[in-house]
């Protein structure tokens, strides 16, 4: 398949090579040519991939609750901001601002919608969907946001997963950083210079010191670079709140086990999933799962504390699922139309589906709290009462 003019050009004036994570930061996010920078990856079930949002409302009004609770503990008389950053189409920011002003409207009267979407191409879809949002809304970057710092809570719903990363790759006695090489006309991947030693001692808590047996030549897998970057920047921009990263995410002992030899890395395109990162550069969205104790160690040194984590499926049955299943069910053969409470309850399914999106991990985070100090609750870190449902 034939590389890009731009590619090939970018390649050329590198040397005809460069590091796997400068190639996937341009296929992603180059502002004309990459797959969310131009906008030209589309999300829902006519799009590229399906995210919960796009399976309609039932997961807004799910975490809605959530994100009241802990918009109502700040203890401010300031106005409070609602952050999603990486907002996709906007689904999830319009779905939960209809919510909050719903649910909790005194609460909406004193809330913002701030959208954080770094490319213009995704951008100007949002403003469209949002053009006639009930909350007040902006769009803004952590780095504007911190001249200011907010209180509110910040919403980054599958955001984490489309920071570049960079790859390693076994050679059978060390680690070396993959890198993308243009070779007649062609893209390929090679290994490159060996890990420094201070790069290497980072890899011991994630279990990775030195490939062994176990990890052969050719073993390869990702790290996550740009976590801590990105998390410092959201610590800048929140004064005060909480932080929901909400994504697919693996304990370390799993995400680097023997067995994974090819890490966690796909390319999605037209609802069709490769294990080829090179195919179509600018075309294809790229993702790679993130690693728990990468991220748990990223926040805590950017001056986040974790609050406690959860699937998908445990947090949203702590959030009242099972009672909403019980509800469509029971407004069946009451007028109701039969085929939007099947859409309904499919889709609730699928947001517990332990195959599927019952598999994403919640994990929460605020900004370090004062010693001694016992956080608020968190709705969807408590057991749900097994009686409601019923």
């Amino acid at each position: 398949m034939s590389v890009p003019l731009w590619l090939q050009q970018r390649l050329h004036a590198a040397g005809g090579s460069v590091p796997f994570r400068t190639y996937m930061e341009w296929a992603l996010h180059d502002p004309e040519h990459g797959a969310y920078g131009a906008g030209r990856l589309r999300i829902g079930r006519a799009g590229d991939f399906v995210t919960a949002p796009a399976l309609g409302p039932e997961f807004a009004a799910l975490l809605a609750p959530q994100l009241a609770q802990w918009l109502q503990q700040l203890d401010t008389a300031r106005t409070l901001s609602l952050v999603e950053t990486g907002p996709g189409e906007g689904q999830l920011a319009a779905q939960l601002a209809q919510a909050l002003v719903a649910g909790w409207p005194q609460l909406a009267a004193r809330t913002e919608l701030v959208l954080v979407e770094p490319n213009a191409g995704m951008a100007a879809r949002q403003r469209e969907r949002l053009q006639h949002c009930p909350l007040p809304v902006r769009w803004s970057s952590f780095r504007q946001l911190a001249d200011a710092p907010l209180a509110g809570v910040v919403v980054a719903h599958e955001v984490l997963d489309a920071l570049a990363v960079e790859r390693i790759v076994s050679d059978g006695s060390a680690w070396r950083r993959q890198r993308v090489t243009l070779d007649e006309g062609r893209l390929r991947l090679e290994p490159g210079d060996p890990l420094e030693p201070e790069a290497v001692a980072r890899l011991q808590p994630l279990g990775l010191a030195t490939p062994g047996a176990q990890r052969p030549a050719g073993w390869c897998s990702e790290l996550h670079p740009g976590l801590e970057p990105w998390l410092a920047a959201c610590g800048a921009a929140l004064g005060q709140g909480r932080l929901l990263v909400i994504d697919y995410a693996l304990e370390a002992w799993r995400y680097y086990a023997p067995s994974r030899c090819d890490g966690t890395l796909m390319a999605y395109r037209e609802q069709r999933a490769s294990g080829d990162p090179l195919l179509e550069p600018g075309a294809w969205d790229l993702t790679a799962h993130l690693c728990i104790d990468s991220l748990v160690a990223a926040a805590a040194a950017s001056g986040w504390q974790l609050l406690g984590q959860r699937r998908q499926g445990e947090a949203l049955l702590a959030l009242g699922l099972a009672q909403r299943l019980h509800g469509l069910q029971q407004s069946s053969g009451h007028g109701v139309d039969l085929a939007d409470l099947l859409a309904r309850r499919e889709a609730l399914l699928r947001l517990v589906d332990p195959t599927a999106l019952g598999d994403f991990r919640w994990l929460a985070f605020q900004r370090s709290t004062s010693e001694g100090e016992i956080p608020a609750a968190s709705q969807f870190l408590q057991d749900p009462d097994p009686t409601e449902a019923g």
